[in-house]
């Protein structure tokens, strides 16, 4: 039985963007569920475009999706010699042959074809030409594709399309500077790197039919075929920056988790019944090629943000208050240098914020005391008349010596029992003196978090000096 290798081959001329990810995510599941092997191949022929940095942050992008390679990465820019060496060998073999018409000439017989209704394929001048002995003019080589029958190309997914011969141009294999070109260079890195599946997007079936045609011409076995549907915006329009982003390192930047991304990359397209939440396990476990649709995936961004809610309330305290500390960071405030305190506060907010960039912002009254009160909030609940039950509150919140949630609860309940009040009635201006808001996790929590020190100066930045006096502005 023959030992799937699969491969993704990136070329380091941008940002990985979502199309890619999910790219090398169905490869790489693929490998996986069959036991084989998932290859890195770096297509840098590019060499304007191509950078180093540009390389780093794919790397970077797949490594943070935990879609780790088992080979590679091998770069094409530094096997020119292999693809050299099979130029000559078909060279050799009559399968190629040296075009020696100008870029201008092969322009102007397109345009010509294009006038007469004719598909704009190269007409072969050079098929049979033999140059004269010592011919020093520049030349490419094209390749000498068959101009009878047909190409089939058996898609894991699409099913069988099929290609008139007649309609597909002998391809230039190697420019006239010396440079082969990319679909030559992937079928021999194809080739001599035992690739049995090539899993890549929609948009390069067109150059299917031509690779077929050299993988045969180089004697290779034929290697299995899944081409992917595109990704769409909900407007079905093909997914592009209008819709959001599109780069994996941007859902990074906004604070989504990796395991989310993978989750809804892999079902962009692919289903297993009705479930919605697949670990990585059972991610390999049940993904079958076969099983992806013919159809395009939508891309839902309220979706993407469903799960990563549901990852956030999952993750381990632990491990969130590392994820969460770049974020900390970025949005200018103090990095606490309590793990454990900082692991309690997030606890109180984790099963509210999607990302963690949410998470952060939610917890701002907690990673500074330089706030804004919410005016409306303030103008409601901080008034002359809850003064001095604040004031009672606080002289009382003041005597306790263990600050426990049963602690502090017993406080308000004494204080509720004596002026008859409710818990709403003392907790919201509480609350919009301590958070600044309306809205926070229970406010016994959020006390014990603080703790008594700044639960105290937080009142008394509330608190008036008399009761005739309006608060402090607040800063």
């Amino acid at each position: 039985m023959t030992t799937v290798r699969s491969r993704f081959a990136p070329s380091p001329t941008g940002y990985l963007h979502i199309g890619g990810a999910r790219t090398a995510l169905f490869a790489y599941l693929y490998a996986k569920q069959q036991r084989g092997t998932f290859i890195l191949r770096i297509d840098d022929t590019d060499r304007q475009r191509s950078t180093p940095e540009y390389l780093e942050e794919v790397l970077d992008a797949l490594r943070w999706l935990g879609l780790d390679w088992d080979e590679g990465p091998y770069f094409q820019s530094r096997r020119y010699g292999l693809y050299q060496e099979a130029a000559d060998r078909l060279l050799r073999e009559g399968k190629a042959y040296r075009c020696y018409c100008s870029a201008a000439e092969v322009e102007a017989k397109r345009q010509a074809a294009l006038a007469a209704g004719r598909k704009p394929v190269y007409d072969g001048t050079c098929r049979a030409y033999q140059p004269p002995p010592g011919d020093t003019r520049p030349f490419a080589l094209r390749f000498k594709g068959p101009k009878e029958g047909e190409t089939v190309v058996e898609d894991l997914i699409k099913g069988q399309v099929v290609f008139q011969n007649s309609e597909l141009d002998d391809l230039i294999i190697v420019r006239s500077d010396g440079t082969p070109i990319y679909n030559f260079c992937s079928v021999v890195d194809d080739t001599l790197l035992g690739i049995t599946h090539i899993v890549r997007g929609d948009d390069h079936l067109a150059n299917t039919p031509r690779q077929i045609l050299l993988f045969q011409a180089l004697g290779a076995e034929l290697p299995g075929f899944a081409h992917l549907p595109l990704i769409l915006g909900n407007d079905r329009a093909p997914l592009s920056k209008r819709h959001g982003a599109t780069a994996v390192r941007s859902y990074r930047e906004q604070g989504y988790l990796p395991d989310a991304l993978v989750n809804f990359l892999a079902r962009l397209g692919w289903a297993a019944g009705d479930q919605e939440i697949f670990s990585r396990a059972e991610l390999i476990e049940k993904f079958r090629l076969e099983e992806v649709g013919k159809s395009a995936g939508i891309f839902n961004a309220e979706k993407l943000q469903w799960l990563n809610s549901h990852y956030l309330k999952e993750r381990l305290l632990a491990q969130l208050v590392q994820e969460v500390k770049p974020f900390i960071v970025q949005k200018g405030y103090p990095l606490p240098t309590d793990d454990e305190w900082l692991a309690r506060a997030l606890a109180t907010l984790q099963t509210r914020a999607k990302t963690l960039s949410e998470l952060v912002e939610l917890a701002h009254f907690y990673l500074s005391d330089e706030f804004t009160l919410e005016a409306k909030a303030a103008s409601k609940f901080l008034t002359p008349t809850i003064f001095p039950l604040l004031r009672r509150l606080r002289a009382r919140l003041a005597t306790v010596s263990v600050w426990t949630e049963q602690e502090i609860e017993h406080v308000f309940a004494s204080v509720m029992e004596e002026e008859q009040l409710k818990l709403g009635q003392i907790a919201q201006p509480v609350r919009v003196a301590l958070t600044g808001g309306t809205a926070s996790p229970g406010i016994f929590e959020v006390m014990v978090v603080l703790g008594k020190e700044r639960t105290l100066a937080r009142l008394d930045r509330v608190l008036p000096v008399s009761a005739a006096s309006p608060p402090p502005p607040q800063s």
